[in-house]
């Protein structure tokens, strides 16, 4: 197991790395001028010259990689205030610099640290949603395979796929906001109740557009398990229906979801786009639209890798997680 961990770690610090070089390329090569963009379009070119000069646009590319990712992680007393450390996030000894926002002029780890907070809410919501009813759903319609109520629950699930989550969130602003008036049309709120008020329609918009995929998904694996030799003998040994769905056959069914579950929550952490602009949700997807838009690179970098390491981290706590709900897995 250790090897294995050690392994999983050696390769994701290799995901990171690939990805975040790829944006910084790509983000540093776009035929665009973040200078003129932050200098306005008015902006005289000797003024333009001169910003390009302090935000370091006027090196070479490969020179702004070096720097980058010679400072991205880095070593220091926690304590220290100096300026070259004055952008950085720091626990204990390890410094993280990701570099100050053109725009903002602020540093990127502190943009980061306020937006997280806000899309980890917004994606821990939504996976949970998407997986209640999404395995509910699934199981319900397998153990009534072929009835009619198999039927409505495949016909929801694939309306559910269809539709765009910013379908789904209109619908839902029309009829829980501006019909019923029970819940905010978007924002974020000024206090804990208002946040978590504002939380429940984006989250419902993910978890319904998540949960139709899951419902497919968990139906055609509780088909497969509940028709295997395992689950005949359970039920010649007077284990009740319910027992053996739930003890037996879900368990099992179970392991892919899991590899679903995990990276939907990886990519969700990287920021829900679209809904977030549908709800003005100030998370990291609302984040990397206006940064991609303003060709604000640090910020871009800063997404990305975020995005990144989420994935890769929820990838390993997938890869062990299926010992534990397969004991298949603990005998390879």
């Amino acid at each position: 197991m250790t090897r294995f961990v050690a392994q999983r770690l050696a390769w994701a610090i290799f995901v990171v790395w690939a990805t975040a070089s790829i944006a910084f390329v790509t983000s540093s090569v776009l035929p665009s001028d973040p200078a003129r963009m932050v200098a306005g379009p008015q902006a005289r070119p000797e003024d333009v010259a001169r910003i390009r000069v302090q935000l370091g646009l006027d090196q070479p590319v490969w020179v702004r990689y070096r720097l980058f990712f010679r400072r991205l992680v880095h070593l220091g007393p926690a304590a220290e205030k100096a300026k070259d450390h004055e952008t950085c996030g720091t626990l204990a000894w390890v410094h993280v610099d990701l570099g100050k926002s053109y725009q903002q002029r602020r540093g990127v780890v502190a943009i980061l640290a306020d937006r997280l907070p806000r899309t980890a809410s917004l994606a821990l919501a939504a996976v949970l949603v998407q997986a209640a009813i999404g395995v509910a759903s699934g199981t319900f319609a397998a153990t009534r395979r072929g009835r009619p109520a198999d039927h409505l629950a495949v016909a929801a699930s694939l309306v559910g796929v269809s539709a765009p989550t910013y379908l789904i969130g209109l619908l839902l602003q029309y009829v829980l906001a501006h019909r019923l008036r029970v819940l905010p049309l978007d924002g974020f709120g000024q206090t804990p109740l208002e946040h978590a008020q504002s939380l429940v329609l984006p989250a419902l918009t993910l978890g319904i557009f998540g949960a139709s995929y899951y419902t497919r998904l968990v139906r055609d694996e509780m088909i497969t398990e509940l028709r295997k030799d395992y689950v005949r003998t359970a039920r010649a040994k007077g284990v009740s229906r319910v027992g053996v769905v739930v003890r037996h056959a879900l368990r099992n069914a179970l392991v892919p979801i899991v590899t679903v579950i995990g990276l939907d929550l990886g990519a969700l952490l990287g920021g829900a786009i679209v809904t977030e602009q549908v709800f003005r949700w100030p998370g990291l997807g609302s984040l990397s639209v206006t940064a991609v838009l303003d060709r604000d690179g640090p910020v871009i970098m800063g997404c990305v890798i975020v995005t990144a390491v989420a994935v890769v981290t929820l990838s390993l706590v997938v890869d062990l997680a299926y010992a534990a709900l397969d004991p298949r897995v603990r005998k390879r």
